[in-house]
């Protein structure tokens, strides 16, 4: 099975990187243009927004479980290219505060799951290209999302 995750991102030296990566390139193409338009169009709404996070490693996952910033131990939908944090831009500063209403809408009609749709573990600044249904087959490795998949 080849894929975006097992070609690139296996192999991308950031890979089991600690830190927090904000790079388009390591989403897969296809979500990533839907992230991309995603911006244009907020912006054209007059909503700033910035991309916060993209890939995550399994190290920086449990850093974050550790703080109670996420409810995923080991691995999570960022860790397969396939999951972004979006927040407000305020003078160049990232911003989680506000309305992110529009950023669902958006996501929505982008076919993506938003994260403020969640009741659970609400996370309004997260889009992703993956049903939860579908995370623990994700998760596995035996499942990743072709061109034409709508979660």
């Amino acid at each position: 099975m080849s894929n975006f995750y097992l070609d690139v991102l296996q192999h991308h030296p950031k890979f089991t990187s600690a830190e927090r990566i904000c790079n388009p390139e390591m989403l897969e193409p296809n979500f990533r243009r839907k992230v991309l338009r995603i911006l244009e169009e907020a912006r054209a709404h007059g909503l700033e927004l910035m991309v916060f996070e993209t890939y995550r490693s399994k190290q920086r996952q449990q850093r974050l479980f550790a703080a109670g910033a996420t409810k995923l131990k080991t691995v999570g939908v960022h860790h397969f290219g396939l999951a972004c944090d979006l927040v407000r831009c305020v003078n160049g500063q990232p911003s989680w505060g506000g309305d992110f209403r529009l950023l669902g809408h958006l996501a929505r009609s982008h076919d993506l799951v938003w994260g403020g749709d969640w009741t659970t573990f609400p996370d309004p600044c997260h889009v992703q290209w993956c049903a939860v249904k579908d995370q623990p087959k994700l998760f596995r490795g035996t499942w990743y999302p072709s061109p034409d998949y709508i979660p």
